[in-house]
């Protein structure tokens, strides 16, 4: 590997980038620059435009106003293909791989080595076999992608975007749904292409990752760029007063609540993965769930919900044994569900604002099998203003929100059906800090309202901030329960590891 000294003038310039969508100025006038060899994290809460800027920097969308530099000179970046020639490589938080094919073919895809007419299979072997090296992953290039780990199908788009020799890398939440074992493999891999003069667009919600990898961070509010910070200018606090335009102390909104009878009750629940799970849930108590990835937490909510099919065991819901076959029978027992992969779980993309906080509550919105509209608007528009969500208007398409406003209409929907007992998987995963704020709220509004809550997050300090007591899993098995009194990161691991 080849170490070279960063020249400290920037590669990379946006300059004046204004880009406008119907009723949004989602940028107005930024002022962007990268610098080889550097790792700049680009903050802001959802919908201040960061995603945006990136898509027009990698040729997804195209800008109204404005000029790209690199290396002082104009260039216009009129698609993918333009950006990727220019050096210029993303990495989505939604994986962009192919399960059913292998390592060395989702690397070459489109770009295969070619011996004559036919694709040169051993030399895309020999290269992928190189660059698998240079992210630290010691795999046969001829593994099915559908095998592997999230952490190493991240690894494998790293290693695609080196295959095509990116000067500039951006990288999209790249450690949402990792562990943090594999984010410090991730960072370790950071640090190499640094030294191999490579620049890193971080996005991230993540502040201890944000202050600890970065060597900028820019910060974007309301489609302006509002500041940008140097190493020794790097603060936690500082970056959230940025990015919200106010202070914010205290991101754990817990509010104490009555806790009273048990709401849930399930007894010695067994699939083909789960193991005897037993546990139990009040009326006002926020009942947390922890574990590594792959522990079960997940699998223990979708066979409450019906989701998945159970082998044996035994759900009370305020005392009393339902059979929860599916999720319509969950959803009349008064069980709510956000899932944890939102765009596909949770909503419908192609349909408006309205349409999806309605979607699970249209017998209450509806006569003799016909939407009553009025009612329909009604409901969307107070979630609209209660949750503060940013559309410009409820008739905006799902898919053209922010990750953390689309976060926002997966919850309004199940409110919207008045549960008894609310399930959150991942509530605030991809949510910048204001909105988690407000997430954190409403979770102990509910609680305060009587609402049974269970919430599974994989980022300890929310379970530990969040929860009144904490059910801690490891491989398909419960391995101990944690009173907020007792709660702590180690107490944590060291059930889990027990």
């Amino acid at each position: 590997m080849k170490n070279v000294t960063p020249n400290h003038t920037p590669y990379l310039e946006m300059k004046g980038i204004t880009k406008r969508f119907p009723g949004v100025l989602a940028l107005d006038n930024i002022d962007f620059s990268v610098e080889l060899g550097k790792v700049i994290a680009l903050v802001g809460e959802n919908g201040a435009g960061k995603s945006t800027l990136m898509k027009i920097l990698s040729g997804i969308l195209t800008k109204d106003q404005g000029e790209i530099l690199i290396e002082g000179k104009q260039v216009e970046i009129d698609g993918p293909l333009t950006a990727r020639n220019l050096g210029i490589s993303i990495i989505y938080q939604e994986l962009m791989d192919i399960t059913n094919m292998n390592i060395a073919e989702n690397i070459f895809i489109g770009r295969e080595k070619r011996k004559g007419l036919f694709a040169d299979k051993k030399e895309m072997h020999e290269q992928a076999k190189e660059l698998l090296t240079r992210v630290a992953l010691d795999i046969d290039p001829q593994t099915k992608v559908a095998k592997l780990s999230t952490a190493q199908r991240q690894m494998i788009e790293v290693a695609k975007a080196l295959s095509v020799d990116a000067k500039v890398i951006i990288m999209d939440e790249p450690t949402s749904s990792l562990t943090e074992t594999e984010t410090e493999v991730l960072f370790q891999i950071i640090d190499r292409l640094k030294k191999e003069n490579v620049a890193i667009v971080f996005i991230s919600h993540r502040m201890n990752e944000i202050t600890r990898i970065s060597d900028e961070v820019a910060v974007m509010r309301d489609g302006q760029m509002v500041g940008r910070l140097n190493k020794d200018e790097i603060d936690e606090q500082r970056i959230i007063s940025m990015m919200v335009g106010r202070e914010i102390n205290d991101i754990f909104a817990k509010e104490e609540a009555e806790i009273s009878d048990i709401a849930l009750e399930v007894k010695n629940l067994n699939t083909d993965f789960l193991k005897d799970i037993s546990f139990h849930v009040r009326k006002g108590e926020v009942l947390g769930f922890a574990g590594l990835v792959g522990a079960g937490r997940s699998e223990v909510m979708r066979a409450v919900f019906g989701i998945d099919k159970k082998e044996s065991g035994e759900i009370f819901i305020h005392g009393k044994k339902v059979e929860i076959r599916n999720t319509v029978d969950a959803l009349n027992h008064g069980i709510g569900f956000v899932p944890e992969n939102r765009k596909e779980q949770g909503l419908v993309l192609g349909m408006s604002v309205r349409s999806n906080a309605s979607l699970a509550a249209l017998n209450k919105i509806s006569k003799l099998n016909f939407i009553d509209k009025k009612k329909e608007v009604e409901l969307a528009d107070k979630y609209i203003k209660d949750f503060q969500i940013r559309t410009p208007s409820r008739e905006q398409l799902v898919q053209n929100l922010s990750g953390g406003n689309q976060q926002k209409v997966v919850i309004s929907k199940w409110m919207a059906t008045k549960p008894d007992i609310l399930i959150l998987d991942e509530p605030t995963r991809g949510v910048d800090v204001g909105a988690k704020k407000e997430i954190h709220l409403l979770m102990s509004q509910l609680a305060k309202q009587g609402v049974a809550v269970i919430m599974i997050s994989s980022e300890l300090p929310e379970v530990i901030g969040m929860s009144d007591r904490i059910v801690v899993m490891h491989e398909g098995r419960i391995k101990g329960e944690i009173t907020r009194d007792n709660a702590s990161q180690e107490s944590i691991m060291r059930t889990a590891l027990s």
